[in-house]
Protein backbone atom coordinates (compact mmCIF):
# COMPACT_ATOMS: atom_id res chain seq x y z
CA UNK A 1 0.00 0.00 0.00
CA UNK A 2 1.60 3.42 -0.58
CA UNK A 3 2.20 5.51 2.01
CA UNK A 4 1.57 8.98 1.85
CA UNK A 5 5.33 10.26 1.18
CA UNK A 6 4.49 8.06 -1.94
CA UNK A 7 1.44 9.86 -2.86
CA UNK A 8 3.03 13.50 -2.23
CA UNK A 9 5.96 12.13 -4.07
CA UNK A 10 3.76 11.27 -7.21
CA UNK A 11 1.68 13.71 -6.92
CA UNK A 12 4.28 16.76 -7.16
CA UNK A 13 6.09 14.83 -9.76
CA UNK A 14 3.06 14.93 -12.09
CA UNK A 15 2.23 18.37 -11.87
CA UNK A 16 6.22 19.61 -11.77
CA UNK A 17 6.19 17.75 -15.03
CA UNK A 18 3.37 19.19 -16.27
CA UNK A 19 4.15 22.32 -15.93
CA UNK A 20 2.88 23.56 -12.68
CA UNK A 21 5.50 24.58 -10.02
CA UNK A 22 4.48 22.51 -7.21
CA UNK A 23 7.51 23.16 -4.77
CA UNK A 24 8.62 21.00 -2.09
CA UNK A 25 7.13 24.19 0.27
CA UNK A 26 4.03 23.44 -1.49
CA UNK A 27 3.57 19.81 -1.20
CA UNK A 28 4.72 19.72 2.92
CA UNK A 29 1.73 21.81 2.94
CA UNK A 30 -0.24 19.97 0.58
CA UNK A 31 0.74 16.58 3.39
CA UNK A 32 0.23 18.55 6.30
CA UNK A 33 -2.93 19.67 5.34
CA UNK A 34 -4.06 16.04 4.53
CA UNK A 35 -2.78 14.71 7.48
CA UNK A 36 -4.54 17.19 9.07
CA UNK A 37 -8.05 16.83 7.36
CA UNK A 38 -8.13 13.24 6.70
CA UNK A 39 -10.33 13.32 3.86
CA UNK A 40 -12.22 9.94 3.47
CA UNK A 41 -13.32 11.25 -0.41
CA UNK A 42 -11.73 12.17 -3.23
CA UNK A 43 -13.64 15.04 -3.76
CA UNK A 44 -12.44 15.98 -0.77
CA UNK A 45 -8.74 15.34 -1.40
CA UNK A 46 -9.15 17.02 -4.57
CA UNK A 47 -9.80 20.50 -2.80
CA UNK A 48 -6.69 19.71 -0.71
CA UNK A 49 -4.54 19.67 -3.11
CA UNK A 50 -5.90 22.54 -5.27
CA UNK A 51 -5.54 24.82 -2.45
CA UNK A 52 -2.26 23.74 -1.45
CA UNK A 53 -0.86 22.78 -4.39
CA UNK A 54 -1.89 25.63 -7.25
CA UNK A 55 -1.62 29.69 -7.51
CA UNK A 56 -3.70 30.75 -10.55
CA UNK A 57 -6.70 29.69 -12.19
CA UNK A 58 -4.80 28.96 -15.48
CA UNK A 59 -3.66 26.01 -13.84
CA UNK A 60 -6.59 24.38 -12.74
CA UNK A 61 -7.60 22.23 -16.25
CA UNK A 62 -4.01 20.80 -15.61
CA UNK A 63 -4.56 20.48 -12.04
CA UNK A 64 -7.43 18.68 -13.36
CA UNK A 65 -5.80 15.85 -15.40
CA UNK A 66 -3.06 14.75 -13.01
CA UNK A 67 -4.88 14.51 -10.43
CA UNK A 68 -7.12 11.97 -12.43
CA UNK A 69 -4.07 10.57 -13.57
CA UNK A 70 -2.57 9.90 -9.91
CA UNK A 71 -6.22 9.42 -8.19
CA UNK A 72 -7.83 7.32 -10.24
CA UNK A 73 -5.50 4.51 -10.48
CA UNK A 74 -3.89 5.07 -13.50
CA UNK A 75 -0.52 5.44 -11.97
CA UNK A 76 0.57 2.42 -9.51
CA UNK A 77 1.81 4.46 -6.50
CA UNK A 78 3.79 0.90 -5.01
CA UNK A 79 6.40 2.03 -8.33
CA UNK A 80 6.45 5.84 -7.42
CA UNK A 81 10.24 5.50 -6.48
CA UNK A 82 11.03 3.18 -9.71
CA UNK A 83 11.66 3.77 -13.18
CA UNK A 84 11.31 7.62 -14.95
CA UNK A 85 9.23 10.02 -14.23
CA UNK A 86 5.44 10.33 -14.53
CA UNK A 87 4.37 12.00 -18.67
CA UNK A 88 2.90 14.72 -18.86
CA UNK A 89 -0.92 14.25 -17.91
CA UNK A 90 -2.01 16.04 -21.15
CA UNK A 91 -0.46 12.90 -22.97
CA UNK A 92 -1.05 10.82 -20.30
CA UNK A 93 -2.60 8.51 -23.73
CA UNK A 94 -0.64 8.88 -26.26
CA UNK A 95 -1.17 7.79 -29.82
CA UNK A 96 0.97 4.83 -31.37
CA UNK A 97 1.02 1.14 -30.53
CA UNK A 98 0.45 2.18 -26.76
CA UNK A 99 -2.38 -0.01 -25.46
CA UNK A 100 -5.05 1.02 -23.49
CA UNK A 101 -5.29 -0.18 -19.74
CA UNK A 102 -8.18 -2.61 -20.24
CA UNK A 103 -6.04 -4.76 -23.07
CA UNK A 104 -2.92 -5.27 -20.45
CA UNK A 105 -5.01 -7.06 -17.83
CA UNK A 106 -2.41 -9.67 -17.57
CA UNK A 107 0.56 -7.31 -16.85
CA UNK A 108 -1.39 -4.91 -14.85
CA UNK A 109 -2.03 -8.79 -12.44
CA UNK A 110 1.34 -8.95 -11.85
CA UNK A 111 1.96 -5.35 -10.83
CA UNK A 112 0.87 -5.76 -7.21
CA UNK A 113 -2.41 -5.23 -5.25
CA UNK A 114 -2.25 -0.96 -4.97
CA UNK A 115 -3.13 1.77 -7.56
CA UNK A 116 -4.59 -1.16 -9.79
CA UNK A 117 -8.14 -0.92 -9.30
CA UNK A 118 -9.22 2.51 -9.94
CA UNK A 119 -7.94 1.38 -14.06
CA UNK A 120 -10.46 0.38 -16.54
CA UNK A 121 -10.90 -2.65 -17.44
CA UNK A 122 -10.99 -5.97 -14.97
CA UNK A 123 -11.02 -5.86 -11.04
CA UNK A 124 -9.59 -8.63 -9.15
CA UNK A 125 -10.97 -9.38 -5.54
CA UNK A 126 -7.66 -9.36 -4.07
CA UNK A 127 -7.36 -5.57 -4.86
CA UNK A 128 -10.31 -4.37 -3.05
CA UNK A 129 -8.81 -4.95 0.48
CA UNK A 130 -5.54 -3.38 -0.25
CA UNK A 131 -6.26 0.00 -2.47
CA UNK A 132 -6.87 3.44 -0.69
CA UNK A 133 -10.54 3.30 -1.33
CA UNK A 134 -10.88 7.09 -0.06
CA UNK A 135 -7.94 7.83 -2.90
CA UNK A 136 -9.67 5.87 -5.98
CA UNK A 137 -13.45 6.47 -5.03
CA UNK A 138 -15.41 8.18 -8.03
CA UNK A 139 -15.76 12.21 -7.60
CA UNK A 140 -19.34 13.44 -7.92
CA UNK A 141 -19.81 16.04 -11.26
CA UNK A 142 -22.32 17.75 -9.12
CA UNK A 143 -19.91 18.66 -6.35
CA UNK A 144 -18.36 22.21 -7.29
CA UNK A 145 -17.43 23.39 -3.62
CA UNK A 146 -15.11 26.19 -5.46
CA UNK A 147 -18.60 27.58 -6.57
CA UNK A 148 -21.09 26.76 -4.38
CA UNK A 149 -22.85 28.51 -2.32
CA UNK A 150 -22.04 28.82 1.00
CA UNK A 151 -25.94 28.17 2.04
CA UNK A 152 -26.17 25.61 0.16
CA UNK A 153 -23.33 23.49 1.40
CA UNK A 154 -23.92 20.28 3.74
CA UNK A 155 -22.26 20.46 6.86
CA UNK A 156 -19.50 18.04 6.13
CA UNK A 157 -18.87 19.92 2.89
CA UNK A 158 -18.80 22.96 5.27
CA UNK A 159 -16.20 21.65 7.81
CA UNK A 160 -14.01 20.95 5.01
CA UNK A 161 -14.09 24.48 3.56
CA UNK A 162 -13.98 26.06 6.99
CA UNK A 163 -10.70 24.13 7.63
CA UNK A 164 -8.88 24.80 4.06
CA UNK A 165 -10.04 28.87 4.85
CA UNK A 166 -8.11 28.61 7.71
CA UNK A 167 -4.63 27.57 6.14
CA UNK A 168 -5.78 30.07 2.78
CA UNK A 169 -2.30 32.17 2.02
CA UNK A 170 -3.19 35.81 2.88
CA UNK A 171 -1.30 38.32 2.16
CA UNK A 172 -1.41 41.94 3.65
CA UNK A 173 -1.85 45.51 1.64
CA UNK A 174 1.37 47.72 2.14
CA UNK A 175 1.70 51.19 2.84
CA UNK A 176 4.96 53.61 2.60
CA UNK A 177 7.79 53.82 5.60
CA UNK A 178 9.19 56.61 6.88
CA UNK A 179 12.20 55.07 7.02
CA UNK A 180 13.87 54.47 3.64
CA UNK A 181 16.55 51.36 2.57
CA UNK A 182 19.86 51.63 0.66
CA UNK A 183 19.20 50.48 -3.17
CA UNK A 184 21.32 50.50 -6.47
CA UNK A 185 18.75 52.24 -8.18
CA UNK A 186 16.97 54.13 -5.88
CA UNK A 187 15.54 57.31 -6.45
CA UNK A 188 17.48 59.79 -4.43
CA UNK A 189 20.76 60.07 -3.15
CA UNK A 190 22.08 58.69 0.11
CA UNK A 191 24.05 61.37 1.00
CA UNK A 192 25.45 60.32 4.26
CA UNK A 193 26.97 57.00 2.15
CA UNK A 194 28.34 59.44 -0.81
CA UNK A 195 30.76 61.23 0.86
CA UNK A 196 31.78 58.56 3.40
CA UNK A 197 32.94 56.61 -0.09
CA UNK A 198 33.95 60.02 -1.85
CA UNK A 199 36.64 59.75 0.29
CA UNK A 200 38.43 57.46 -1.25
CA UNK A 201 38.54 59.95 -4.23
CA UNK A 202 39.70 62.69 -2.69
CA UNK A 203 36.52 64.03 -1.73
CA UNK A 204 35.00 63.99 -5.46
CA UNK A 205 31.58 62.05 -5.12
CA UNK A 206 32.21 59.84 -8.23
CA UNK A 207 29.96 56.97 -6.98
CA UNK A 208 26.72 57.99 -5.51
CA UNK A 209 25.13 56.01 -3.45
CA UNK A 210 21.06 55.77 -3.44
CA UNK A 211 18.18 54.99 -1.57
CA UNK A 212 14.88 53.55 -1.95
CA UNK A 213 11.40 54.12 0.17
CA UNK A 214 10.81 51.19 2.78
CA UNK A 215 7.29 50.02 2.81
CA UNK A 216 5.52 47.78 5.90
CA UNK A 217 1.92 45.77 6.24
CA UNK A 218 -0.99 48.23 6.80
CA UNK A 219 -3.22 47.08 9.72
CA UNK A 220 -6.02 44.66 8.54
CA UNK A 221 -9.40 44.57 10.77
CA UNK A 222 -12.44 42.38 10.03
CA UNK A 223 -15.82 42.85 11.40
CA UNK A 224 -18.21 40.16 10.73
CA UNK A 225 -21.75 40.14 11.70
CA UNK A 226 -22.92 36.73 13.28
CA UNK A 227 -26.19 37.76 13.48
CA UNK A 228 -29.21 35.36 12.68
CA UNK A 229 -29.00 35.92 9.25
CA UNK A 230 -25.79 35.33 8.41
CA UNK A 231 -25.48 32.31 10.21
CA UNK A 232 -24.50 29.73 7.52
CA UNK A 233 -21.80 32.58 6.36
CA UNK A 234 -20.76 33.58 9.88
CA UNK A 235 -18.59 30.48 10.32
CA UNK A 236 -16.45 30.26 7.50
CA UNK A 237 -15.53 33.79 8.00
CA UNK A 238 -14.52 32.61 11.66
CA UNK A 239 -12.19 30.76 10.09
CA UNK A 240 -10.88 33.46 7.68
CA UNK A 241 -10.61 35.68 10.75
CA UNK A 242 -8.61 33.02 12.90
CA UNK A 243 -5.99 32.80 9.67
CA UNK A 244 -5.63 36.54 9.66
CA UNK A 245 -5.29 37.13 12.77
CA UNK A 246 -2.40 34.76 13.37
CA UNK A 247 -1.22 35.44 9.30
CA UNK A 248 -1.34 38.97 9.40
CA UNK A 249 -1.84 40.18 12.97
CA UNK A 250 -5.01 41.67 12.46
CA UNK A 251 -7.68 42.81 14.32
CA UNK A 252 -10.86 40.73 15.05
CA UNK A 253 -14.59 41.99 15.62
CA UNK A 254 -17.90 40.28 15.50
CA UNK A 255 -21.51 41.65 15.97
CA UNK A 256 -25.11 41.33 15.65
CA UNK A 257 -26.97 43.59 18.76
CA UNK A 258 -23.55 44.51 20.20
CA UNK A 259 -19.49 44.33 19.27
CA UNK A 260 -17.32 41.81 20.68
CA UNK A 261 -13.57 42.02 20.06
CA UNK A 262 -12.38 38.55 19.15
CA UNK A 263 -8.40 38.95 18.83
CA UNK A 264 -7.08 38.13 21.99
CA UNK A 265 -9.31 34.48 21.73
CA UNK A 266 -8.32 34.00 18.11
CA UNK A 267 -4.40 34.12 18.62
CA UNK A 268 -3.63 31.64 21.28
CA UNK A 269 -2.61 28.19 19.60
CA UNK A 270 -5.82 25.76 20.13
CA UNK A 271 -8.37 26.73 17.12
CA UNK A 272 -10.94 24.44 18.95
CA UNK A 273 -10.36 26.34 22.39
CA UNK A 274 -10.45 29.65 20.69
CA UNK A 275 -13.51 29.08 19.19
CA UNK A 276 -15.35 27.69 22.69
CA UNK A 277 -14.04 31.00 23.99
CA UNK A 278 -15.49 33.08 21.69
CA UNK A 279 -18.85 31.58 21.69
CA UNK A 280 -18.81 32.03 25.52
CA UNK A 281 -17.63 35.56 25.35
CA UNK A 282 -20.19 36.25 22.32
CA UNK A 283 -24.13 35.56 23.97
CA UNK A 284 -25.89 37.67 21.25
CA UNK A 285 -24.49 35.08 18.79
CA UNK A 286 -27.30 34.45 15.81
CA UNK A 287 -29.61 37.37 17.42
CA UNK A 288 -30.59 40.22 15.55
CA UNK A 289 -28.97 42.63 14.10
CA UNK A 290 -27.99 46.52 15.01
CA UNK A 291 -25.30 47.48 12.69
CA UNK A 292 -24.88 50.99 12.65
CA UNK A 293 -25.21 51.14 16.45
CA UNK A 294 -21.95 48.57 17.09
CA UNK A 295 -20.19 50.45 14.12
CA UNK A 296 -20.45 53.64 15.97
CA UNK A 297 -18.97 51.45 19.47
CA UNK A 298 -16.49 50.44 17.43
CA UNK A 299 -15.21 53.67 16.50
CA UNK A 300 -15.56 55.14 19.89
CA UNK A 301 -14.26 52.50 21.79
CA UNK A 302 -11.32 51.06 19.53
CA UNK A 303 -11.63 53.18 15.92
CA UNK A 304 -10.53 56.58 17.17
CA UNK A 305 -7.88 55.07 19.56
CA UNK A 306 -5.93 53.71 16.41
CA UNK A 307 -7.36 50.71 15.47
CA UNK A 308 -9.16 52.34 12.38
CA UNK A 309 -6.29 54.50 11.80
CA UNK A 310 -5.15 53.93 8.21
CA UNK A 311 -6.69 50.38 8.50
CA UNK A 312 -8.20 48.07 5.84
CA UNK A 313 -11.46 47.42 7.47
CA UNK A 314 -13.45 44.82 6.09
CA UNK A 315 -17.01 44.09 6.70
CA UNK A 316 -18.68 40.87 6.55
CA UNK A 317 -22.92 41.42 6.87
CA UNK A 318 -25.81 41.41 4.17
CA UNK A 319 -26.96 44.59 5.35
CA UNK A 320 -29.93 43.80 7.18
CA UNK A 321 -30.51 46.93 9.43
CA UNK A 322 -33.23 46.18 12.43
CA UNK A 323 -32.61 50.35 13.75
CA UNK A 324 -32.92 53.38 11.88
CA UNK A 325 -30.79 52.77 8.58
CA UNK A 326 -29.72 56.73 9.07
CA UNK A 327 -27.36 55.49 12.07
CA UNK A 328 -25.51 53.31 9.65
CA UNK A 329 -25.16 55.71 6.86
CA UNK A 330 -23.45 58.30 10.11
CA UNK A 331 -21.31 55.19 11.20
CA UNK A 332 -19.96 54.52 7.76
CA UNK A 333 -19.30 57.93 7.14
CA UNK A 334 -17.15 58.81 10.15
CA UNK A 335 -15.53 55.42 9.61
CA UNK A 336 -14.13 56.03 5.89
CA UNK A 337 -12.75 59.19 7.42
CA UNK A 338 -10.29 56.85 9.53
CA UNK A 339 -9.91 54.39 7.49
CA UNK A 340 -7.44 53.73 4.18
CA UNK A 341 -10.07 51.65 2.51
CA UNK A 342 -13.37 50.07 3.57
CA UNK A 343 -14.64 46.32 2.37
CA UNK A 344 -17.73 45.08 2.31
CA UNK A 345 -18.14 41.81 1.86
CA UNK A 346 -22.19 40.97 1.19
CA UNK A 347 -23.48 37.44 0.19
CA UNK A 348 -26.44 38.35 -0.91
CA UNK A 349 -24.42 40.29 -3.59
CA UNK A 350 -24.05 36.95 -6.17
CA UNK A 351 -27.96 36.72 -6.47
CA UNK A 352 -28.13 38.65 -10.54
CA UNK A 353 -31.45 40.46 -9.33
CA UNK A 354 -29.46 41.94 -5.73
CA UNK A 355 -29.99 45.38 -6.05
CA UNK A 356 -28.63 47.58 -2.81
CA UNK A 357 -31.41 50.05 -3.09
CA UNK A 358 -33.39 50.45 0.15
CA UNK A 359 -31.92 49.72 4.26
CA UNK A 360 -28.78 49.83 5.90
CA UNK A 361 -26.90 48.27 2.32
CA UNK A 362 -28.25 51.47 0.58
CA UNK A 363 -27.39 53.78 3.64
CA UNK A 364 -23.84 52.19 3.89
CA UNK A 365 -22.62 51.67 0.22
CA UNK A 366 -21.97 55.80 -0.76
CA UNK A 367 -18.90 54.67 1.67
CA UNK A 368 -17.65 51.37 0.46
CA UNK A 369 -14.66 51.23 -1.63
CA UNK A 370 -15.01 47.84 -2.25
CA UNK A 371 -18.28 45.71 -2.69
CA UNK A 372 -17.62 41.70 -3.42
CA UNK A 373 -19.91 38.80 -2.44
CA UNK A 374 -17.77 36.30 -0.80
CA UNK A 375 -20.26 33.37 -0.97
CA UNK A 376 -17.80 30.73 -2.04
CA UNK A 377 -14.58 29.85 -2.12
CA UNK A 378 -13.83 31.49 -5.76
CA UNK A 379 -15.59 34.43 -4.43
CA UNK A 380 -13.66 34.66 -1.50
CA UNK A 381 -10.33 34.81 -3.07
CA UNK A 382 -11.88 37.65 -4.51
CA UNK A 383 -12.38 38.75 -0.73
CA UNK A 384 -8.42 38.21 -0.28
CA UNK A 385 -6.96 40.06 -3.75
CA UNK A 386 -8.96 42.79 -2.29
CA UNK A 387 -7.55 43.12 1.18
CA UNK A 388 -3.56 42.93 -0.69
CA UNK A 389 -4.71 45.25 -3.73
CA UNK A 390 -6.34 48.17 -0.92
CA UNK A 391 -3.46 50.01 -1.50
CA UNK A 392 -4.83 53.31 -3.14
CA UNK A 393 -8.09 54.93 -2.24
CA UNK A 394 -10.56 54.23 -5.03
CA UNK A 395 -12.43 56.34 -7.16
CA UNK A 396 -15.72 56.73 -4.78
CA UNK A 397 -13.33 57.93 -2.24
CA UNK A 398 -11.89 60.58 -3.70
CA UNK A 399 -15.43 61.88 -5.07
CA UNK A 400 -17.07 61.31 -1.36
CA UNK A 401 -13.94 63.85 0.00
CA UNK A 402 -14.59 66.41 -3.32
CA UNK A 403 -18.36 66.45 -2.11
Amino acid sequence: MADLADIVATFGQVLHVAGIPATPERRARFAQAVIEIDPTQVTQLYWVGRVTLISSREQIEIYDLAFNQVFRGIIDLTDTGKGDPTPNPENSRESGDQQPAHENSDQTSNQGSAGTSGTPGEKSNEDDESVLPSLLAPASDDERLKDSNFLECTPEELDLIATLVSKLPLVPPRRPSRRSKRHHHGQSIDMRSTIRHSYAHAGDPVDLRYRNEKDRPRRVVLVADVSGSMEPYSRIYLHLMLGAVRALHAEAFVFATRLTRLTKFLAIGDPDAAYQRVAQNTPDWFGGTRIGKTLLEFIRDHGQRGIARGAVIVIVSDGWETDDPAILGQAMQRLSRLAHHIIWVNPRKAATSYEPLVGGMAAALPFVDTFVSGHSLRALQEVMDAIRNAQNRSVMKIQKQAI
